[in-house]
């Protein structure tokens, strides 16, 4: 018998990161991926699906980071 999917496991996996989404709520995302895929119930591919969101979501949340530093220095500049 196949694993049960969580209902928005592979369909937030395969969507495409908004680039107007607010850092916190990217957290919030990735903390939730992170306990989804430790849970240990997701299946390998509902896993892989997880870790490559969680990635673009990593990578969303360091470009806004690096976006605000940007502006921290003009500020001070």
């Amino acid at each position: 018998m196949p694993a049960k999917k969580p209902a928005d496991a592979s369909a937030a996996a395969q969507s495409p990161i908004d680039p107007n989404l607010r850092y916190e709520q990217a957290l919030k995302d990735l903390e939730k991926l992170i306990a989804d895929m430790e849970s240990g119930k997701l299946s390998l591919e509902e896993t892989l699906l997880a870790y490559q969101r969680g990635a673009a979501l990593l990578k969303h949340c360091q470009a806004v980071l690096t976006q605000v530093e940007q502006q921290v220095r003009v500020f001070e500049g």
